[in-house]
């Protein structure tokens, strides 16, 4: 179990960046809002993609002792949301994300942005 909000979206980068995400950024939230400390967001370029991006979290979360509280968008694969409460991850394909804009909405926010090694 992650004690640190910034730890466990560190972890949600590079499980990520394993299957290849890109534009793989977290948002730094705290003080902004009071539902979540971090947004972690990354794009995959297909529905497939996406999707395996979106498993590889979960389950590496999993073999840690994190489990999801809420998950969502499994059916179209278009955008994953995996909500662990402090942490919650976006994964999108980049249509929607550039629809959504979730940096501009929240640009405010600190952003880390993750390359992969």
């Amino acid at each position: 179990m992650y004690k640190s909000s910034k730890r466990l979206a560190n972890k949600v980068a590079k499980l990520a960046l394993s299957k290849k995400a890109e534009n793989v950024l977290s948002m730094d939230l705290r003080g902004l809002v009071s539902t979540c400390d971090f947004f972690v967001i990354a794009d995959g370029t297909s529905d497939v993609h996406v999707r395996a991006i979106a498993d590889a979290i979960r389950d590496g979360l999993r073999d840690v002792g994190e489990k999801a509280w809420h998950v969502e968008g499994y059916d179209a694969k278009r955008w994953i949301l995996l909500d662990y409460v402090n942490v919650v991850v976006h994964v999108f394909d980049p249509e929607t994300r550039d629809y959504y804009q979730l940096e501009r909405l929240w640009g405010d926010a600190k952003i880390q942005k993750y390359k992969d090694e």
